[in-house]
């Protein structure tokens, strides 16, 4: 069988501690054996700055590569992720 040769996108997290759909979303992720990056947008000015820039109101928000996925949608998720 041959392997995919596709690169895995690029996943960055924008999250908080006290974010329950962020700890759902990350159970998600590692769960279907996705690695990510993430940030605190509470404890990280820079990261803040970055979200802000992105014009992100809430979190969790979530870059797939180039495409963004507000809130935790696991459908969205799956059709991005396969």
């Amino acid at each position: 069988m041959a392997r995919s040769t596709r690169k895995a996108p690029r996943i960055t997290l924008y999250s908080t501690r006290r974010c329950s759909h962020c700890r759902q979303l990350k159970q998600w992720l590692t769960r279907h054996g996705h690695r990510f990056q993430e940030f605190d947008i509470e404890s990280n000015p820079r990261a803040l700055k970055a979200f802000q820039r992105l014009g992100a109101r809430g979190v969790p928000m979530l870059l797939v590569g180039d495409e963004r996925v507000d809130g935790f949608d696991p459908e969205r998720l799956k059709q991005l992720l396969g």
